[in-house]
């Protein structure tokens, strides 16, 4: 459920980016929309591969015993 919440918010993010840079800077040309695309589909697949190799990883400190 997370990668694939991921993977719809980068894309989105990619293509919103894309738009915004193809109306200002590239005079309407499309590249830059399946650019941004795919780099957020890009990122969110190498997050998702990264979530699924290392699913017990957990994030935090050493408790010293007393």
């Amino acid at each position: 459920m997370k990668s694939s919440l991921t993977e719809f918010i980068l894309t989105g993010a990619g293509f919103g980016l894309g738009i915004v840079f193809s109306v200002i800077f590239f005079k309407r040309k499309t590249w830059p929309i399946a650019f941004g695309s795919g780099m957020g589909l890009g990122m969110a697949y190498s997050n998702c591969q990264h979530d699924f190799q290392s699913p017990y990883l957990l994030h935090g400190k050493f408790v010293k015993e007393q």
